[in-house]
């Protein structure tokens, strides 16, 4: 979606934990016919609530069958760790399912916060600092990597950027990002928090010398917070998503449309 855009998308984060693969090929089958604007996982590979033990499934696997098994919707990682795989190759793997979408990805990229599945496979697990310096570097050599690869991307491929670190993070989004994904689930006022954050990458981009307007503004939900999605619109938000877990109760998601379809936004690919 670009960014000047004054229009409302949504979009649903299906759990790769505590299913079967039936029932999230299933779902993002479904949402996608509903007229969901993107569909997207995330990369980890334990589950992080509930049965530790439980099902869980890998990110860019999963999105390589998301490609071909959608036609409409924008997909991607929410997001993609850094940490978990050479940036080169990761670079390489979202051309790759670019292509296989038909120029459908946004490569959502994170720092990393699990510890205990780095610890699992073996990677990893400096400290806050470090991991923000190894994020930055790895953004840079995802685009090195990407302006190189042939053939390129298939369609535009923007960068999401998730997190909400005020100094580091936020001015990485400015410098780097095409998107930038907040997700609230701890505060006690999600709009209010959203909403000073949203100015607080406003004044990054002003600090390094770009247009806010060019940095599309994300937020992810859970289903009890459906209630805000007009005042997440209204604080700045162009892109809503449902995080939803198993067994996915896609009657959430005609929620979101219908908040959509109200305040004015008809269906549309995000791009």
């Amino acid at each position: 979606m670009p960014p000047h855009e004054n229009t409302l998308r949504v979009g649903v984060q299906l759990h790769p934990q505590h299913t079967e693969l039936d029932q999230l090929r299933t779902a993002w089958r479904e949402a996608d016919a509903l007229g969901v604007d993107s569909i997207w996982t995330w990369d980890h590979f334990l589950p992080h609530h509930g049965d530790p033990a439980g099902n869980h499934f890998e990110c860019w696997s999963l999105l390589s069958a998301m490609a071909v098994e959608t036609s409409r919707a924008t997909i991607g990682p929410l997001v993609s760790c850094t940490a978990f795989r050479n940036p080169h190759v990761l670079a390489d793997m979202a051309r790759t399912v670019d292509q296989l979408s038909g120029g459908r990805l946004v490569l959502g990229l994170g720092a990393g916060w699990f510890e205990a599945e780095h610890t699992e496979y073996g990677i990893p697990f400096p400290g806050p600092a470090e991991r923000v310096d190894a994020f930055a570097a790895a953004i840079a050599a995802i685009k090195e990597r990407l302006g190189k690869l042939n053939p390129g991307p298939a369609g535009p491929l923007p960068l999401l950027i998730g997190g909400a670190g005020r100094r580091r993070t936020l001015e990485l989004v400015a410098r780097e990002a095409d998107w930038w994904n907040w997700y609230g689930w701890a505060s006690e006022d999600p709009v209010a928090d959203f909403r000073e954050l949203n100015g607080v990458l406003d004044q990054w981009c002003e600090r390094v010398g770009r247009d806010p307007g060019e940095v599309a503004r994300t937020v992810m939900v859970n289903p009890d917070q459906l209630p805000l999605v007009e005042g997440f619109a209204e604080a700045g938000a162009v892109h809503v998503v449902l995080s939803l877990a198993a067994p996915y109760d896609l009657r959430q998601v005609e929620e979101l449309l219908k908040v959509r379809e109200a305040l004015g936004s008809g269906p549309g690919r995000a791009s």
